[in-house]
């Protein structure tokens, strides 16, 4: 019986239980340890995500015969000319267009207001059935403007502490993209053979996962971004800018951004002119469609393999757990946990027998 299958399989499940119940049970052990990383999370995060950017430039101008150190200095010169560019030519617009739209917000507000009250004076001549969904979904939507609000407020925290630990992110960026080659090495050179050679494949295979994701999904989010900002400018909606930079940062949360993004736009739309709002929700619909029929297949492909609707239950969950921050690192946490879960399955499918590596 103790060489069954099925009682390794369970004796496996009971150890790694055990494993994790012993783990919260020492968990005081662990929390100096995590208020140290929390400390350098947002620096290395940050200089993580510039890092899987920009190393494809430093890559080629290697490739040119120039010096990485040298590249790597090109490289932060260009971010240091296209921060500026944008200080001049972006942000002042953004920034008039963000103090518009704050100057109308009670403009804003008491049309939002009139139009609910037209739906209550019509309340009447609405189908019961009709009435009842629309209840239902008004209690929805403000369950979920409470959560909303709250992950607002989550995310203005971690902006605030973004930006207190930016002045790291230069700093990290530079060894990350000077000394990438080293890391690999430093840690596999305690390592036997064996085992350096499986640690290297793992590596490589979490850096593959993570460098797919954030240069696809940011090629798609900049793609999104212009192409409704042409699309705002042609139908001649107000604050155009603003919601174009809107949408290209919500679409960093796959599948739910793109919509989330629209919701302002279109509402802004028909507060405007309700043409301009029909206007508006079309070219959004529009935008949507070429974005997911032909830039996220060709840019993204599927180096992830992952299905669309496992997405969305990472995020939903991630959300529900951890907030706003959960929706923007659900898909590449479940990218990581995914290879390194597969590397050591791989690993010890290539260890058993040929006749025990299945279950039945």
């Amino acid at each position: 019986m103790l060489n069954k299958k099925p009682f390794r399989f369970l004796v496996y499940a009971l150890m790694i239980f055990g494993l994790i119940y012993l783990l919260s049970l020492t968990d005081f052990v662990f929390q100096p340890i995590g208020t140290v990383l929390a400390s350098v999370a947002v620096p290395i995060i940050g200089a993580g995500f510039l890092f899987y950017i920009t190393n494809p430039f430093v890559n080629l101008l290697e490739r040119l015969h120039i010096k990485r150190v040298y590249a790597v200095i090109i490289i932060f010169v260009v971010i240091i000319l296209l921060i500026a560019l944008s200080v001049y030519f972006i942000i002042p617009v953004a920034q008039a267009q963000l103090q518009q739209l704050y100057e109308s917000a009670p403009e804003f507000q008491e049309w939002f207001q009139s139009m609910f009250a037209l739906y209550q004076n019509n309340e009447a001549a609405i189908p019961d059935q009709v009435q009842s969904t629309v209840d239902s979904a008004i209690d929805s939507l403000s369950s979920y403007g409470d959560r909303i609000v709250t992950s607002v407020f989550s995310a203005l925290s971690a902006v605030f502490s973004f930006l207190f630990s930016f002045v790291l992110i230069p700093f990290f960026l530079f060894f990350m993209l000077k000394d990438s080659g080293k890391f690999v090495p430093f840690i596999t050179q305690f390592l036997s053979p064996r085992v350096k050679d499986s640690t290297e494949r793992l590596l490589k295979s979490v850096d593959d996962s993570l460098g797919s994701f954030i240069q696809g999904q940011m090629l798609v989010s900049v793609s999104l971004g212009i192409m409704l900002f042409i699309g705002y400018l042609i139908v001649g909606i107000n604050y155009a800018l603003v919601l174009a930079l809107l949408a290209l940062v919500l679409n960093l949360i796959p599948y739910l951004g793109p919509w989330l993004s629209a919701i302002p736009a279109v509402l802004i739309g028909f507060f405007q002119d309700p043409m301009v709002g029909v206007w508006t929700a079309v070219v959004v619909i529009a935008v949507q469609q070429i974005e997911g029929n032909f830039v996220e297949p060709n840019i993204m492909g599927k180096v992830l393999h992952v299905h669309p609707l496992t997405v969305v239950v990472i995020m939903l969950a991630a959300g529900a757990l951890i907030g706003f921050v959960g929706l923007i690192f659900a898909v590449p946490a479940y990218a990581v946990i995914k290879a390194v879960v597969m590397h050591f399955y791989q690993e010890y499918m290539n260890y058993l027998p040929e006749d025990e590596k299945y279950l039945v």
